[in-house]
């Protein structure tokens, strides 16, 4: 009985200590997410109104340009799939896979040859066990991401958006990432970035002005070429944002529940150790009862 106590002692020390750490990373977690939400805030209007610029070229001029313009028989479409460095989020990046693991179906099932780019130790170690080819990959700046990271992410899609898909190019280029809504709710996304869809970013402004006519120099093809980079920085760069306060929120949520699951099972170990200690209390009374009534009619016998 004294061994079966301690092995409930041993495993109550042992879940209080992860106990003590669940709870730690749940308030890291915490102090992150109001950094996060606040340079996901900062970073929306700009991406907004670089989205308003270039729909104001694509809308006022007739120029045939990768960023605006759907290729006539899209062969190849780019995903770029953002998920985490670190796991302890429950399905956060599991979430993230599944939508680009749906995209990718749908766009093969168009007919199109599809281009994977991934950001997150998470995603690269899905398609690396799988064996399944990665055209480029970034890890280590999931959690807190800066601009210079998604300028980094964005310059080979850049690339291949501006080639001909006879070198390597593509037509299309997708986004999956997960868009950060509240503290308990985080929905993975999939947005196609290029060629932009002018319905879709009236929908995304909430606005449906007419836009005015504009006159561009030295015209509106170079005004798009250097645009189009900042666009798809831009957009990468909220998106990085977006999932990072994501990643914070769905670690918080998965420390808290595993908190609390080991404060159950704390009081469960504790009430079975205490049953296991009145057992072994009960069994040494019975033993020292029954030693002294053995004694007594020992002694009874031996007066007679």
């Amino acid at each position: 009985m004294g061994a079966q106590l301690r092995v409930y002692k041993r495993r109550i020390r042992s879940v209080t200590a992860t106990k003590k750490i669940t709870k730690a990373m749940e308030m890291i977690a915490a102090s992150r997410i109001v950094k996060a939400q606040r340079q996901v805030a900062a970073s929306t209007p700009y991406a907004t109104e670089l989205t308003r610029a270039v729909t104001a070229v694509a809308t006022g001029s007739t120029t045939k340009h990768p960023l605006t313009t759907e290729a006539d028989a899209p062969a190849r479409a780019a995903i770029l799939l953002i998920t985490s460095d670190r796991g302890l989020a429950g399905g956060y990046s599991a979430n993230a896979i599944k939508a680009a693991e749906r995209l990718t179906e749908r766009l093969r099932g168009e007919g199109k040859e599809v281009v994977t780019y991934v950001i997150g130790r998470k995603g690269v170690a899905y398609y690396g066990f799988r064996e399944r080819k990665i055209a480029e990959s970034w890890t280590g700046f999931t959690d807190s991401p800066t601009y210079a990271d998604a300028k980094r992410a964005a310059a080979p899609l850049i690339e291949a958006v501006t080639q001909e898909t006879a070198e390597g190019g593509v037509d299309e280029l997708h986004i999956v990432f997960t868009e950060f809504v509240s503290m308990m709710t985080q929905n993975p996304v999939n947005n196609r970035m290029l060629p932009l869809s002018l319905d879709t970013t009236k929908h995304e402004e909430g606005k449906g002005e007419i836009l005015p006519l504009f006159d561009f120099e030295p015209s509106a093809e170079d005004v798009l070429d250097a645009l189009l980079p900042r666009y798809v920085e831009s957009r990468i760069y909220n998106a990085l944002l977006q999932a990072a306060a994501s990643e914070h929120a769905a670690r918080r949520r998965a420390m808290k529940s595993a908190t609390d699951n080991a404060g159950d099972l704390i009081k469960s170990l504790s009430r079975l150790a205490n049953a296991a200690r009145q057992a072994e209390i009960t069994q040494e009374i019975s033993e020292i009862v029954g030693g002294a009534s053995a004694l007594a009619d020992a002694t009874a016998g031996s007066d007679k």
